[in-house]
């Protein structure tokens, strides 16, 4: 079955840097580069998690060894604009698109250093658990007030 031409999603486009709440660089390392010399694509998913969770852990949000909360992906999406490759700077920029009780929606972009639209556009959704139980729980007030900063 064809979607009617005005139900179909029209194709994606970059994002410029005022979309963004934060910045955080990541060097690019020479492994990164695939055989056609370019960022390998699933190098980006490595960059969106760490950004957020460089992010969090740096504003004291999120305590990956003792904390009773982890954060589980369920759902990650990327959009491929331009290439990326090393040696390059690449900016991640961090926003939450969706903030509920025990679930969060990133998007990140990543931009060559200086770069006005991204190279690439991505989400995750992270569903927030407790530690021993893996069961959803809610956000921890100073990881929902962190979160609410980047809305």
């Amino acid at each position: 079955m064809t979607l009617p031409s005005a139900s179909r999603p029209g194709p994606a486009a970059p994002d410029d840097r005022n979309s963004y709440r934060v910045f955080r660089p990541i060097s690019t390392r020479w492994m990164d580069n695939d055989v056609y010399g370019h960022v390998n694509n699933v190098v980006y998913y490595s960059w969106f998690d760490t950004a957020v969770n460089a992010h969090l852990i740096e504003q004291g949000a999120l305590d990956i060894h003792h904390g009773e909360v982890i954060g589980l992906v369920v759902e990650t999406q990327c959009n491929y604009f331009a290439p990326l490759a090393f040696p390059q700077t690449v900016e991640a920029g961090i926003r939450v698109a969706k903030l509920g009780n025990s679930s969060v929606r990133y998007e990140v972009g990543l931009f060559a250093q200086g770069e006005a639209l991204c190279a690439a556009r991505g989400h995750f959704v992270h569903v927030y658990v407790n530690r021993q139980t893996r069961r959803p729980t809610p956000l921890p007030i100073h990881l929902k007030t962190t979160l609410e900063s980047l809305l």
